[in-house]
C-alpha cells in the first residue's frame, strides 16, 4: 500500500474498529441486564452494521486520487453495504427465529449510530 493509501485506510478501519467495540460493548451490557438471548440478539444486530461498514471500508480504504472514480467506489461502496445489511437482515429472519427482534435491531442501531459518532471522533 503506499504512503496515500496507507493515510486513508487507517482511520478508516479505525472506525470500523470502534464502531465493533461499542458493539460488542452494548451486546455484553444487553445480555448483562437483559438476559443472554437478548444479548446474542442485539450482537447480531451489531455485527449485521459491522459487516456492511467493513465491506464498504475495504473497498474505499485503497484512495483514489481522481474525484469522480472515488465517488464512483463511494457510491458502489454504499449500494453494496445496503445490500449486504438487508440480506443479513433476511437471513437473520429466516435462520433465528428465536431472536428478540427488538434488541436486534438496537443493536444494528447502535452500532450504526456508533459508526457516525466515530466519524467524528476519527
Amino acid at each position: 500500500m503506499s504512503d496515500s493509501s496507507q493515510s486513508i485506510a487507517k482511520p478508516v478501519y479505525r472506525v470500523v474498529a470502534l464502531q465493533f467495540a461499542i458493539a460488542v460493548l452494548f451486546a455484553a451490557a444487553t445480555a448483562y441486564f437483559a438476559s443472554e438471548s437478548k444479548g446474542w440478539s442485539a450482537a447480531m444486530g451489531g455485527a449485521i452494521a459491522v459487516a456492511g461498514s467493513l465491506v464498504y471500508a475495504l473497498m474505499v480504504a485503497k484512495g483514489n486520487p481522481d474525484a469522480k472514480q472515488a465517488f464512483r467506489t463511494h457510491f458502489r461502496a454504499e449500494l453494496i453495504k445496503i445490500f449486504i445489511t438487508a440480506v443479513l437482515f433476511i437471513l437473520a429472519l429466516v435462520l433465528f427465529q428465536s431472536a428478540a427482534w427488538l434488541w436486534l435491531i438496537l443493536g444494528f442501531v447502535v452500532a450504526t449510530m456508533a459508526y457516525w459518532l466515530s466519524l467524528l471522533a476519527v
